[in-house]
């Protein structure tokens, strides 16, 4: 039997608190810490950056302990190296104000680092959750007005569920329809 743990806050708000920086978003409430409020639109954190990094399918689930922990670390170097007084009331890296947040995500994710593919792949999951809703089916995430695919104007299904496009995205047919193509858009 699988046991069930509690969340753990500190690692929920700096994992937040990172996809946040990627893509900013309005704070969920006042005393949201996580969430920088640097945008007034949805961000990662409401598109479901937290859900996609931790399924199964992203392999990343097992090392967000350790990457929490290790950002937090990167956090309390940063803040040091640079005369910031940080509040211990919250995670390292959620205390940093939003302009340190970035420039200590942009070190991270550097060609110069050579410890950057774990903050890389953090940042382009948090992008997939906002702009793929990867953690969801399309017309889930659509139905449930996910706020990446409605921010970017991705196109509602016909009424059959099926995605059909006219007019054609550049206005113009690219290549002929494959004579074997099923009705439903399928290769045969």
């Amino acid at each position: 039997m699988t046991e069930h743990l509690a969340p753990d806050p500190v690692r929920t708000a700096t994992l937040e608190a990172f996809a946040d920086t990627i893509i900013p978003g309005a704070k969920r409430h006042d005393s949201d810490r996580a969430v920088s409020g640097a945008s007034a639109g949805g961000g990662a954190v409401e598109a479901g950056a937290l859900a996609l990094l931790e399924s199964p399918e992203g392999g990343l689930a097992p090392a967000l302990d350790d990457l929490a922990r290790a950002l937090n670390g990167q956090a309390l170097e940063y803040a040091g190296g640079n005369g910031l007084e940080l509040d211990p009331a919250v995670p390292p890296f959620v205390a940093l104000p939003f302009e340190h947040r970035t420039a200590l995500v942009q070190a991270l994710t550097s060609l110069e680092n050579p410890q950057r593919d774990p903050w890389i792949g953090i940042a382009i999951f948090s992008y997939m959750a906002f702009d793929s809703a990867a953690h969801m089916h399309t017309t889930d995430a659509i139905a449930a007005g996910h706020v990446g695919l409605t921010t970017l104007g991705f196109a509602e299904p016909d009424p059959d569920g099926l995605w059909r496009f006219p007019d054609y995205s550049y206005r113009r047919q690219l290549a002929p329809v494959h004579p074997d193509t099923t009705t439903t858009g399928s290769p045969a």
